[in-house]
């Protein structure tokens, strides 16, 4: 699985677990550390959880296995980084404190 088709499938899976304001960043030419970034809203540190499991499940289903997790519910940011594709999944708080997009928009 190519990294734009595993980004979409993320994106896809995150959706599916109702994370807001879904973006894919191709970052491919203006990163050394990763090709694409993937970045949601959830609600509350129970749905950031559910989040990350939807998308670990989802690549999991396509025999991708995450490198590394880091963050957890609670600290509002949580990172999962399958090498190709990292995805970012924040509280609002933490999104709009980041503000993780304006660096790759």
């Amino acid at each position: 699985m190519v990294a734009e088709e595993q980004a979409k499938k993320i994106a896809a899976a995150l959706e599916e677990r109702k994370g807001e304001d879904i973006k894919i960043y191709d970052v491919r030419g203006k990163s050394s550390l990763t090709d694409f970034f993937v970045v949601a809203t959830g609600a509350a540190a129970p749905h950031l959880k559910a989040l990350v499991a939807e998308s670990q499940a989802a690549m999991k289903g396509e025999g991708v296995a995450s490198y590394r997790t880091s963050g957890d519910p609670e600290s509002g940011w949580i990172v999962v980084d399958y090498i190709d594709v990292v995805v970012h999944v924040f509280s609002p708080e933490a999104r709009a404190y980041y503000a993780l997009e304006k660096l790759w928009a």
